[in-house]
């Protein structure tokens, strides 16, 4: 079995130390409750902010793709709604020729479902 280092913490505590010292008024109290030294809240710290420093890159990056995603898609649906808009004036016209038909008496241009 493996021995575990006397200094490792979980990510999860560390994320808590921080939150703790960003609003602690005295460092050394803070470092005492949690059984850190100084140096290792310092170390955690820049090791955050360097982590925060690389992640604006990251989601800019995925924000420009998000944004090439949603403007395919706009037109996408600009597209489908055109043909829909098409089939359905279509439609329309069917009918309204069909209604004329057989209000004259005459046969439908094209047979219904049934006939």
């Amino acid at each position: 079995m493996g021995k575990r280092r006397s200094g490792w913490r979980p990510e999860w505590f560390r994320s808590m130390a921080l939150e703790r010292l960003r609003s602690s008024t005295h460092i050394g109290k803070l470092c005492l409750d949690l059984g850190v030294s100084r140096s290792t809240l310092r170390k955690w710290r820049s090791q955050m902010e360097s982590r925060r420093e690389s992640e604006p890159v990251e989601v800019q990056l995925r924000g420009e793709t998000l944004e090439k995603e949603n403007l395919r898609l706009k037109q996408a649906l600009a597209e489908k709604v055109l043909e829909v808009d098409f089939l359905a004036g279509a439609l329309r016209n069917i009918e309204a020729r069909r209604r004329q038909n057989t209000a004259s008496g005459a046969s439908a241009s094209t047979p219904g479902s049934g006939e």
